[in-house]
């Protein structure tokens, strides 16, 4: 874990020097001295704004008030929800801070003269992004935004255009960057032992628990979340862009929506969608149905307030109006040469990911899957990485874990945001918009796919977005060892 460097107070001012600085300046002139080094020596708390306040928000309260508290201060919250508002408000008195002010949608930009953060952290629904994030950066301060950065091409140029009129930046939170399982993937592929990668095979599957809640929820409609494609593959693609050091050129893709249909409901035994959960009169014979009101966190955040705005946590995840996919195939190559097969699958019986790196000189298998404890009731994460030379044998890697959310990543990830100072990071797992527009483009570019058929360029969605930065490579022109005979 990351520790800020250690700041001097008062007391570390020495006695010999200020006696001396008394004698000489005077001792008025030497205490208003030595008061001034006390206060430049004391850390300033960074100011932040959080516009958004459901539960993906609840990491970034919770972090600035607690863990971060002597780095960081929360000054403002905004949402379209008054009963989140003071929800969020009222969190920031328990965790023992002040209370932030609470703003409108509206009042976005009187919020930031009023309250003048440096930061706005930016958790709406993923379709809200750039209008959060160019006021923002339009206001004069840096935009922190929850993955996926947008949703669509002219959206994702409001924000390239943005960054480049005024200047500031925006960071985007990968956190998956920094779990331990993944940085070691970056490790070994830095390392050049399997050489410089030709392609990649990667399939992600999502299980009806987790895959079926966006079907329930707000993006279950692509104008708010992109689909699957963006607001949760951009962060596999997001993954592989960076584990590759790579800018993606062109994107194949199709898409189907085939499980969560009026048809299955049918299927399943049920009359056929309804509108939600609460009020479903088939709720005792339907295995998706969701008690918001035995989930303390959902019951707060939505069924308590949804009087306010009417959006319902709880939605059929099998009505008609659904307009996102659940099963999609994705093909990029990236400027490298290299390739990509990319697979999600909303509705699978395992929870989990498999990657394969084929390289010059070998090959690097990773997975990761959620396995039934003895009792049933909860799971546990089970890794495996390994290296298989080309002819040669299989070696199985430990692979690097940690302890807490994505193996200790959200951790790690929240230091970078809030802390000080770091230590230099030779795998560079600082993401800006640059990284968000490279990952969001490909499912842009699948999204478009799915309609037209036809292979999209990358270049043709955006323009002026330049690479980010990425940690060096093993080149692909270097001699390759003749594999044994």
């Amino acid at each position: 874990m990351n520790t800020p460097p250690h700041i001097a107070g008062p007391s570390s001012l020495d006695r010999r020097s200020f006696l001396k600085g008394a004698s000489t300046l005077g001792l008025g002139l030497a205490l208003g001295a030595a008061h001034s080094l006390a206060a430049e020596s004391t850390p300033r708390r960074r100011r932040y704004a959080i516009v958004g306040n459901g539960v993906r928000s609840l990491m970034y309260q919770n972090a600035i008030e607690t863990d971060f508290r002597e780095h960081a201060e929360l000054v403002g919250l905004c949402d379209v929800n008054p009963g989140r508002l003071r929800l969020a408000r009222d969190r920031s008195q328990r965790l023992g801070g002040h209370q932030p002010a609470t703003f409108a949608p509206a009042d976005f930009e009187k919020m930031i003269a009023a309250t003048k953060p440096e930061f706005v952290i930016v958790t709406t629904p993923d379709g809200t992004h750039d209008d959060y994030i160019v006021r923002a950066m339009e206001a004069g301060c840096d935009a922190i935004s929850e993955k996926p950065l947008t949703t669509t091409p002219e959206k994702c140029q409001r924000i390239v255009d943005a960054r480049a009129r005024t200047g500031r930046s925006c960071r985007v939170t990968f956190n998956l960057r920094y779990a331990p399982p993944c940085a070691q993937v970056k490790d070994i592929l830095m390392s050049g032992e399997i050489g410089d990668v030709l392609s990649v095979d990667f399939h992600w599957m999502l299980d009806t628990r987790h895959g079926a809640d966006y079907f329930r929820r707000w993006h279950g409609e692509k104008k708010n979340s992109g689909g699957l494609m963006i607001h949760k593959a951009s962060h596999h693609f997001d993954l592989v862009n960076w584990w590759l050091g790579a800018m993606p050129e062109s994107v194949f893709a199709t898409g189907k929506r085939e499980f969560y249909t009026p048809k299955m409901a049918k299927r399943m035994g049920l009359t056929g969608a309804h509108e939600r959960c609460r009020t479903c009169p088939e709720k005792s014979r339907c295995g998706f149905y969701l008690d918001l009101a035995k989930d303390a966190t959902l019951k707060s955040l939505y069924l308590d307030h949804e009087n306010h705005d009417g959006y319902f946590r709880d939605r059929c995840l099998f009505r008609p109006e659904i307009d996102i996919e659940d099963t999609m195939n994705v093909l990029v190559r990236y400027h490298t040469g290299a390739t990509l097969a990319y697979s999600l699958n909303a509705f699978n019986a395992w929870e989990g990911y498999t990657i394969a790196f084929n390289g010059s000189k070998g090959r690097l298998e990773h997975s990761s899957g959620a396995s039934p404890t003895a009792d049933g009731k909860s799971r546990r994460d089970v890794y495996r990485t390994a290296v298989i030379p080309i002819r040669g044998a299989t070696r199985e890697i430990e692979t690097w874990t940690g302890t807490g959310a994505h193996q200790g990543g959200d951790r790690k990830m929240l230091e970078d945001l809030f802390l000080p100072s770091h230590p230099a990071d030779k795998y560079l797992r600082v993401a800006d918009e640059r990284a968000g527009a490279a990952s969001a483009l490909i499912g842009m570019a699948a999204n478009r796919c799915f309609v037209t058929k036809q292979p999209v360029e990358i270049a043709s969605l955006v323009r002026g977005l330049r690479s980010p930065d990425y940690a060096p490579m093993p080149i692909s022109d270097g001699p390759v060892p003749m594999p044994r005979s």
